[in-house]
């Protein structure tokens, strides 16, 4: 037994302590001493799937890439309708060692439990799906192959892209065998996927504020994201008095502390990531400033609100301080709430493994929301993390959570399986 009193293999013959070690065999093969580094579409990446075919290879079903690079491994069922298991091999630079990863080990632990009860022919198609750069690290846009999937793809503003050493998103997917104007094809992928299952770190402090391992999924929050950019006037630092400046830094700051009230008023998160000034030199009033803003909430109408607050905000801000500001769109995407019926075998999934559950919404983005936009049934287990620390080396979760994740979620698994058959 390990330490929180879960069986290395349970009655099923589900083992939970293998996924550990597996996770760990993967941090050792693809991260080094500042953390995790399978960023999408690299060699290391490609290390990644290599480990993850290797074993897939000892079970019966067929694997192959999607037009947008997506990996799926399908165990054939009785039915055709499919249970579909997902997450990400890929990962921030200098990331964790579970962040992702853990979705697809997991997913391929259940999908061994499947085929040795029902002697690789279960009730229904059972798929294990490693989505294609989910972090959008190298590229700026998240959730690239399960957007693909979804039919929220625009191929057009995909080409556009570029990591910071120039290369194109289309030269680093031909690079993988992926064409970028076939990547829409993956549509085909969804169309007899009747649940979607996902399994993660929460990436945030909730769950370990509560004292639990695990909780049950709401659904993803909305978000906003554009960028603000501020236009004053260049001066000569030392020869400008202060009260004649048009100082656009001045005002993308004061914009930077108000985000703070905006999100405290409506419930919700805003971020300013980004800064960047015009002429950029000791010696000059900034005469640009442009700044990145995100904000998320689970309410669309609170979203809005918060939005709407911070362009006023930024308008004002602008204008009293004598200059202007314009606003472009980097992204949005609306709140995704998961399937109610899911959502409750989750959480029976939980309560089977764990005395106590919790419910909460996701912050973070997740290929389980651009599955449930298609269309799909859809819900996510989180297990608890350590300081609520996640896209960072220091990155963790403790063993026996993982183990007690893994076993929710073959649960949660076997649920969702009868669950499709009751809907025929």
């Amino acid at each position: 037994m390990s330490g929180g009193g879960v069986a290395e293999s349970t009655p099923t013959g589900l083992n939970p302590a293998r996924t550990v070690a597996e996770l760990k065999e993967l941090r050792r093969l693809t991260g080094d001493e500042n953390g995790a580094q399978r960023v999408a579409f690299t060699d290391t990446w490609l290390r990644a799937r290599d480990f993850l075919k290797e074993r897939l290879a000892e079970l019966p079903v067929e694997v192959h890439q999607d037009p947008a690079g997506n990996l799926w491994a399908t165990l054939k069922g009785e039915s055709e309708r499919e249970l579909l298991i997902g997450g990400h091999l890929d990962s921030v630079p200098n990331g964790g060692w579970l962040d992702g990863c853990l979705n697809v080990l997991a997913g391929l632990e259940v999908l061994r439990r499947v085929n040795a009860e029902y002697g690789g022919r279960p009730p229904v198609t059972l798929r294990l799906v490693d989505w294609a750069d989910e972090e959008g690290a190298r590229f700026g846009r998240s959730l690239y192959g399960s957007s693909a999937a979804s039919g929220h793809f625009d191929v057009a503003e995909m080409a556009k892209l570029t990591d910071r050493d120039g290369v194109g998103l289309g030269a680093a997917l031909e690079r993988v065998g992926v064409r970028l104007e076939d990547a829409p094809k993956a549509r085909d992928e969804l169309r007899n996927a009747a649940a979607y299952l996902e399994l993660h770190i929460e990436q945030g402090p909730v769950l370990e504020g509560l004292g639990l391992p695990l909780g049950a999924v709401l659904g993803t929050v909305g978000v906003e994201r554009h960028v603000l950019t501020f236009h004053g006037q260049a001066a000569h630092s030392g020869s400008t008095p202060m009260n004649v400046r048009r100082d656009a830094f001045l005002a993308a700051a004061r914009l930077g502390q108000e985000i703070y009230a905006i999100a405290e008023r409506h419930g919700g998160v805003c971020t300013v990531g980004s800064v960047k000034t015009w002429p950029g030199i000791v010696t000059s009033v900034v005469e640009r400033c442009e700044i990145t803003l995100d904000q998320r909430h689970l309410d669309a109408g609170k979203l809005a609100a918060m939005w709407q607050d911070a362009r006023e905000a930024a308008e004002r801000f602008a204008q009293e301080g004598g200059c202007t500001v314009e606003v472009g769109n980097l992204w949005n995407i609306e709140p995704i709430p998961f399937h109610p019926d899911l959502i409750e075998a989750a959480e029976a999934a939980i309560l089977e493994t764990v005395p106590t559950s919790h419910r909460l919404p996701s912050g973070p983005l997740h290929d389980a929301a651009e599955v449930a936009r298609a269309g799909v049934p859809t819900v996510m287990l989180f297990v608890q993390s350590l300081r609520g620390i996640s896209h960072n080396k220091i990155e963790d979760t403790r063993e026996e959570h993982i183990m007690q994740s893994v076993e929710a979620f073959d649960r949660l698994a076997s649920r969702a399986m009868g669950w499709i058959q009751g809907r025929r």
